[in-house]
């Protein structure tokens, strides 16, 4: 999913084209992925990234790039910091994740100054967009049902402007990011992909000859060009808007 973040990521930040040298703070930063690419290409002043999964952390401050940033844990509900501390907050691949998002997105405001931005993005499950699509797809066929997030129904981009906009913010904007990947065969494709912790724990206590039915129905969703190679498209919707200024 790491590749799959950089290009989205890369991506929405094309889009939100920040100003460099802000104080960011990265709300689930995961592997680091996403944050990696923050400091690529937007030379932040200070980076400030959280999430609740130990491991998570340990990988994100093993990432040479990201020595800049400074990682530990924190809940997305409850962010360790002052009110008006950032520049900037961002949510990469998360809300759908918290448990009650407009919580969350209350914490993202509360600790992010007037007339900062406060943005995310989160692949279009319900839509279709997110990478493993076509093995969800193919389970379903196969009569199981894939996990998802709890709060997937937030994924959506409607669902995401209204949130942005009933917790006050201003200039809210939204768009669709487009991401596209390719895998040298089909046992490529499906290798890095069941190697997914969500998707590995659906498949792996399955009857051999259910997988395989899965296996064969995951192959005819997929582009396969004459060299044997799979293209795979996803999606994820975004949004942006700024922290309005005190009334006088």
């Amino acid at each position: 999913m790491g590749v799959w973040s950089r290009d989205a990521g890369t991506r929405f930040l094309d889009w939100v084209a920040p100003a460099h040298g802000l104080a960011w703070v990265d709300v689930g930063c995961g592997n680091g992925a996403f944050t990696e690419v923050l400091i690529e290409r937007t030379a932040p002043a200070e980076v400030q990234a959280v999430d609740p999964s130990k491991g998570q952390i340990a990988f994100a401050r093993a990432r040479p790039a990201t020595s800049k940033a400074h990682f530990g844990i924190g809940d997305a509900m409850a962010l360790p910091f002052d009110a008006d501390r950032f520049d900037a907050a961002v949510m990469a691949l998360v809300i759908f994740f918290v448990p009650d998002p407009a919580k969350g997105l209350a914490e993202m405001v509360r600790v992010t100054r007037p007339g900062g931005l406060v943005s995310a993005y989160a692949w279009d499950i319900l839509g279709g967009g997110f990478p493993y699509a076509p093995i969800q797809d193919a389970m379903r066929e196969a009569g199981l049902t894939p996990a998802l997030p709890p709060s997937v129904e937030v994924s959506r981009l409607p669902a995401l402007e209204a949130l942005w906009r009933d917790a006050g913010l201003e200039e809210v904007e939204t768009t669709v990011i487009p991401s596209q990947r390719s895998y040298p065969d089909f046992d490529s494709f499906w290798n890095y992909t069941t190697a997914s912790g969500a998707i590995m724990a659906s498949l792996q206590t399955l009857p051999a000859e259910v997988l395989e039915r899965i296996r064969s129905g995951t192959r005819e969703r997929l582009t396969i060009d004459a060299a044997g190679q799979v293209h795979c498209t996803a999606r994820a919707n975004a949004v942006r808007g700024r922290v309005p200024y005190p009334h006088r």
